[in-house]
């Protein structure tokens, strides 16, 4: 099909475009009046006092509040999580804990958070701190003397023993069992899960097949007859191709296509006797024409027919947020299938600025700005909406004006369904789920604690620097109008589109 082609080559033309033109193109998409915009402003701001208003913040804004990237404390957590991914030996890591922890005034923090678990992080951190950075007084000296002589591993263990526990808080279970099980009062009150069985990109052929089995087990487990016929009321999963093949890249296409593709088919085929979706996460912007590839091969295989429940994620983070839905509609349009697709920001925007300034690049694949971002969301959703005879819609947000923009665009409510992450964006969704009566799926990662780590730090540096909506949902210091200003008003007021402070790579 001609359309196919040419969206595939609009979307290549549109790697490193201008982001000026990009966001103009964009804010020319969303088209709402004037009196839309104040309407959908007014109704973010009350969406934030909701949820201020609620006396049971969840634990994830909580302890962004006390440790967001914008303290020293913050930085020292996220430098910390991410010396533990890669050091390779005890003690590197002992020297590591010993420079990032001793020097930060964790003190400052101990008692502020009405949040026990915040708290207990606090004094854990405090204590650690303390250990490694001797004091004066007899008493204290001795024993600080006394803990110091225990060594760095046992302060090594304790480190990773609370980092474990940090994370049994985002993690939904370590398996699936687990997780259904205590998911179960989420379900009961109407909420469905996607299941994301926690592990990054598989680096032998190994990784790839333990991941695979992962997944089809997975799938065995959710395919019980309370599945009804409704494939948007049961529970999903979502699948990372990276983690299904070690060599996911553009080099080892030829190879690496036919092998993806048939690992692919063998849980989309299971996930249909299921009757249960399948969700393919997004992933780095540079494979994205490698995984249309994979979703076109996959999905023009005739056993899939009749099974609505082939879903895609795509980020508005990228200025080919856009043409990618165009090119998964006329996909949909040609091999006569109903796909769902996922909407999100985005999940590597420290990665995608990092590796365009290395590679020396000209511009960057994903927007400089949140509030462009925040346009591309808007404008493809309005895509997504009008696009319903073949898209089933699901909008993954914490953001309170992006949900009041949501439920101002959409026909009905039972079109589409809204996202959020397990551990996040609770109060906002059980609020808007009881006013509204739309639909809730929540993102839930399982796996063992040992998986957590990438996972847990992309979370928080998504969700912990300074612009973000849920960092700044429990500072009672920013005013609600503020948090949820108009994304376009500020893309009219700020000047030239590309952020100045992000130069481009040289």
């Amino acid at each position: 099909m001609p359309a196919l082609a040419s969206i595939r080559q609009q979307i290549r033309a549109n790697y490193l475009p201008d982001e000026d033109a990009a966001v103009k193109r964009l804010v020319e998409a969303v088209a709402l009046s004037p009196e839309e915009r104040k309407g959908i402003t007014r109704r973010a701001v009350e969406l934030v006092k909701a949820v201020r208003g609620s006396s049971d913040p969840r634990l994830m804004e909580v302890f962004l509040s006390a440790y967001g990237l914008s303290t020293k404390e913050g930085v020292a957590l996220m430098c910390l999580a991410e010396a533990l991914l890669r050091v390779p030996d005890a003690e590197t890591m002992d020297d590591l804990i010993a420079d990032k922890i001793a020097p930060h005034d964790w003190s400052a923090h101990s008692g502020s958070s009405s949040s026990i678990f915040v708290n207990a992080s606090t004094w854990a951190l405090m204590l650690t701190g303390r250990v490694l950075d001797e004091g004066e007084g007899t008493i204290e000296k001795t024993l600080r003397s006394m803990v110091r002589r225990l060594g760095e591993p046992v302060i090594r263990k304790a480190v990773a023993a609370a980092m474990r526990e940090m994370g049994e808080q985002f993690v939904l279970g370590r398996t699936i069992a687990e997780a259904m099980k205590r998911g179960r009062s989420m379900t009961d009150k109407g909420y469905l899960y996607s299941f994301d069985m926690l592990g990054e990109a598989a680096r032998t052929e190994a990784d790839a097949l333990r991941y695979l089995k992962a997944y089809a087990d997975a799938i065995a487990a959710l395919d019980t007859p309370a599945n009804g016929p409704d494939i948007r009321r049961n529970h999903g999963i979502s699948v990372k191709l990276s983690a299904i093949h070690p060599r996911y890249e553009v080099a080892q296409r030829e190879t690496m296509l036919p092998v993806m593709a048939e690992r692919l088919l063998s849980l989309a085929l299971a996930a249909k006797k299921a009757n249960m979706g399948l969700n393919i996460d997004a992933e780095e912007a540079d494979r994205l024409d490698l995984s249309l590839d994979v979703i076109e091969r996959v999905l023009a295989d005739q056993r899939l027919a009749g099974w609505n429940g082939f879903g895609v994620v795509v980020q508005a983070y990228g200025p080919r947020c856009a043409f990618a839905i165009d090119w998964l509609h006329a996909l949909a349009k040609k091999l006569d299938r109903n796909i769902m697709v996922r909407l999100v920001k985005g999940a590597y925007w420290d990665t995608e600025v990092k590796r365009a300034q290395v590679m020396g690049l000209s511009g960057y694949p994903v927007f400089t700005r949140k509030a462009n971002t925040d346009v591309s969301y808007l404008a493809c959703a309005k895509k997504l909406l009008s696009m319903t005879d073949r898209i089933y819609p699901q909008f993954a947000t914490h953001n309170a004006h992006t949900v009041a923009a949501i439920l101002s665009m959409a026909p009905d409510r039972n079109c589409f369904e809204f996202q959020r992450l397990h551990g996040m964006g609770e109060q906002l969704h059980e609020t808007v789920r009881k006013a509204e009566g739309t639909r809730c799926r929540i993102y839930a990662p399982v796996g063992a604690h040992s998986d957590l780590l990438a996972y847990l730090v992309r979370r928080l540096l998504e969700n912990g620097a300074n612009s973000s909506f849920v960092h700044q949902l429990t500072d009672e210091a920013v005013p609600p109008e503020s948090i949820a200003r108009d994304p376009l008003e500020i893309v009219e007021t700020q000047g030239p589109a590309a952020n100045p402070n992000i130069a481009k790579p040289a």
